[in-house]
């Protein structure tokens, strides 16, 4: 899918505290041009979703779209963050550790996050 937007996309569940939470700390420390953050439940999240063949019902990854392709889990966590120039190192760092391992962390945070967060009645972001 063909994006005017020359920054990376983040799709993320904007009814989630935590998501809502890193997008915030995203927002205040990572580049200004570099990422568009968009809630699943936006009209534009929904229909990046259907293009990748991804569920528009939930969301159970954080979602990187960038020039090389979609990235979820903790490798697309990992790539979100090493934009970041004060934490680039440390994802670099954290990528030395097994995918599998990574993931299976990632997960259990993911199916566990309402739970532990909550659920927020309000998206960091305005979607309309």
């Amino acid at each position: 899918m063909e994006t005017n937007n020359q920054k990376d996309i983040i799709i993320f569940d904007g009814e989630c505290n935590l998501c809502n939470g890193v997008i915030g700390w995203l927002m205040k420390f990572a580049p200004t041009a570099t990422f568009e953050f968009l809630p699943f439940q936006s009209p534009k999240g929904q229909q990046l979703l259907r293009h990748y063949n991804r569920a528009t019902d939930r969301l159970d990854t954080v979602i990187l779209i960038n020039k090389t392709g979609m990235h979820t889990h903790s490798d697309g966590f990992l790539k979100i963050v090493a934009e970041i120039p004060k934490w680039k190192r440390a994802a670099a760092l954290l990528a030395f550790i097994p995918r599998m391992l990574r993931d299976y962390v990632y997960k259990t945070a993911s199916r566990n996050r309402l739970k532990w967060f909550g659920v927020s009645n309000s998206c960091t972001i305005n979607f309309g």
